[in-house]
């Protein structure tokens, strides 16, 4: 551990709060560790990083594998003030450090990184520990509620308020999806009230509303869209979908969420388009049908399954895209048929609640903050991870910009600290 830095000129230890305990928090608190700050990490809930653990289950998508530019791309409209951060800690970075921590990563073949393990809890495990072996200390079912006159932090306990002096304080309280594993975004009545500009949170990587027949809802809830091709507008995403009970989800829709969404609180609907053979033209199309059914009269259901290999629920989309049509599926030629199933329309009229949302879109505003990560309203405030205005899609990219922030704020905090020496 390298020689702790004095807080303001006193010869103290520098004391820095750090509020929340995900990723970007418990990244925020390791690097202010190793230079010998005395760091307190403070969240509501009982246990660290439930939403970490739960993003785990299914496979610990950490970060991404493309080159830089396409992964920085991926950020939108915040890529430029995310660059200082991603350049400085990159996903070569976020590799070495979970190498580092004996739980070495692997690139699939979609191109997203994993830890050998698939899973959050070793690495969790294994995380937490060092944290500890830097003397970082754990407070608990500390909710945050703002600041007293003085400046200083206050947390509300099972024993009462409590005011810790500190000389920095890191926020990484989250966003607003799953707030039953702690990030409920309550965080913006404090900063808001304190004249903190914010964009209002969304949820993204999201699903939405569909208004599904009731014959095809009850046969299809549940069921994946495989292979597919979704657009709206100029986007397109090859993948998958699951059709629910009141919609549609999955990592096909999560990729197109931003635009989805924009669209539908601007009109109060839009269309999704569905590509079922997207590799295949109309006139292949066209012509695997007409073979199929030469000598023979199979029912429609069975010459789609044939000749195209669709499974039931892509067959439905079908029937259900032409509910209400003058011309029923059935009664299509063979060439109606070809154009119709890649060019499948669903309308959406609704947007999966933000506490469903795999995570959000909005937040603390960058004008607000300088190159430090720092409130410009609040000296001595940093801010980090979901709670900047800034969304990504599924594939490693949410992760990876909260670790990279994350230590992009404790940076700020170490300047700053030595600032007041």
């Amino acid at each position: 551990m390298t020689e702790a830095t004095p807080a303001h000129g006193t010869g103290k230890t520098a004391k820095i709060a750090v509020v929340g305990t995900g990723p970007t928090g418990l990244m925020a608190a390791e690097v202010l560790a190793e230079r010998g700050m005395e760091v307190t990490l403070h969240d509501a809930m009982r246990s660290p990083a439930r939403k970490f653990l739960l993003a785990g289950r299914g496979g610990l998508n950490l970060t991404h594998s493309e080159d830089f530019e396409t992964l920085l791309g991926r950020y939108g409209a915040a890529s430029a003030r995310l660059r200082p951060a991603l350049e400085a800690f990159s996903p070569e970075a976020l590799r070495e450090w979970c190498a580092a921590l004996g739980e070495p990563t692997f690139i699939g073949t979609s191109g997203r990184v994993f830890p050998a393990s698939f899973r959050a809890t070793p690495l969790l495990r294994a995380w937490l520990k060092r944290l500890s072996d830097l003397g970082v200390r754990f407070a608990t079912r500390h909710r945050w509620q703002g600041w007293d006159a003085k400046g200083n932090p206050i947390f509300a306990t099972a024993d009462g308020p409590i005011e810790p002096e500190v000389d920095a304080l890191i926020l990484a309280l989250g966003g607003a999806s799953w707030p039953r594993l702690g990030s409920d975004g309550s965080w913006t009545d404090i900063l808001a009230r304190e004249g903190i500009g914010l964009a209002p949170l969304r949820p993204a990587n999201c699903g939405f509303c569909v208004p599904w027949s009731e014959n095809f809802r009850s046969r299809f809830a549940g069921e994946p869209i495989k292979g597919a091709m979704f657009s709206h507008g100029a986007l397109s995403q090859r993948g998958e979908a699951v059709v629910t009970e009141r919609g549609i989800e999955g990592g096909a829709i999560y990729a197109l969420s931003a635009s989805l969404r924009e669209a539908i609180l601007k009109n109060g609907e839009t269309t999704l388009h569905i590509a079922l053979r997207p590799d295949l033209s109309p006139e292949e199309i066209e012509e695997r049908l007409r073979k199929s059914s030469e000598g023979r009269k199979p029912t429609l259901s069975n010459l789609l399954r044939k000749a195209l290999k669709l499974a039931p629920v892509a067959i439905g989309l079908l029937y259900e895209s032409r509910l209400g049509a003058a011309t029923p599926l059935s009664a299509l030629s063979h060439r109606e048929l070809a154009e119709l199933v890649n060019s499948i329309s669903i309308r959406l009229t609704g947007i999966a609640p933000i506490a469903r949302a795999i995570s959000t879109a909005g937040g603390i505003l960058f004008d607000e903050i300088d190159d430090n990560f720092m409130l410009r309203k609040k000296p001595g405030v940093f801010v980090a991870g979901e709670m900047l205005d800034w969304e990504a899609p599924t594939g490693g990219y949410l992760l990876q910009a909260c670790f990279s922030t994350g230590v992009a704020a404790a940076r700020g905090a170490l300047r700053w600290v030595e600032s007041k020496r």
